[in-house]
C-alpha cells in the first residue's frame, strides 16, 4: 500500500535555522533583495507618528538609541547608543556627526536613495525629522524600534511558529 499521495504544493519542511539569536528571515527589501527601493515616508512626515515625533522632540537620544539598536541588529544597545548620542550632543553640540552614520547604514541595508540630501546634511539641518523618518522607515518595513532588536527577533519567531502550526489551506483538523 505505501504512503498516501502528497500534494506537492503543501510543504511541511521547516527552514534551516539561522545563527542563534538571529531570525532566519527578518523583513528585508531593497538592497538585500536586489530591488531598487524608496523611502516609505517623506522627511517632513513627522506627524504620521505623533507619539514618536513628540518623544524625538524632547528626548531625541531615546529615538536614536532605538534606531541604532535595530540597525546594528543588537550589536549596540539602545541605552549605550542613546547615552553616546547625548554625550556627543552635550560636548560637541552636533550629534549629527554620529547619527548620520546610522542613516547611511539604513540606506545601505534597504537600497534607499541619498535623498532629499546627503545624510550628513539631512542630519545637520533636520536632525529630529531625520530621526523620525528613520524610525518610521524601520516600522514600515516590519521592524519596531520601540521593542528593540531582541523584541523584533522574538516577534519574528512567534510569527514563524504560528505559521508552521497553522493547518494547510483547504485542510482542517478532525477531532
Amino acid at each position: 500500500m505505501g504512503r498516501p499521495p502528497q500534494n506537492p504544493a503543501v510543504s511541511h519542511a521547516q527552514p534551516a535555522p539561522g545563527p542563534i539569536g538571529i531570525p532566519s528571515q527578518l523583513p528585508m527589501t531593497g538592497a538585500a533583495s536586489n530591488q531598487p527601493s524608496k523611502w516609505t515616508s517623506e522627511l517632513f512626515d513627522c506627524m504620521n507618528d505623533g507619539e514618536n515625533a513628540l518623544i524625538t522632540c524632547f528626548l531625541p537620544f531615546i529615538t536614536f538609541g532605538q534606531i541604532a539598536e535595530v540597525i546594528d541588529e543588537g550589536a549596540s544597545s539602545c541605552g549605550t547608543s542613546g547615552i553616546l548620542y547625548g554625550v556627543i550632543c552635550c560636548l560637541l553640540g552636533i550629534p549629527c556627526v554620529y547619527s548620520c552614520t546610522f542613516r547611511t547604514k539604513l540606506r545601505s541595508k534597504y537600497g534607499l536613495p541619498d535623498a532629499p540630501a546627503p545624510d550628513w546634511i539631512t542630519h545637520c539641518f533636520c536632525e529630529y525629522c531625520a530621526l523620525c523618518q528613520e524610525y518610521r522607515e524601520l516600522k514600515n518595513r516590519g521592524l519596531d524600534p520601540a521593542i528593540g532588536w531582541n523584541g523584533n527577533v522574538q516577534r519574528q519567531r512567534m510569527g514563524q511558529q504560528q505559521e508552521m502550526m497553522a493547518p494547510p489551506m483547504g485542510q482542517r483538523m478532525m477531532g
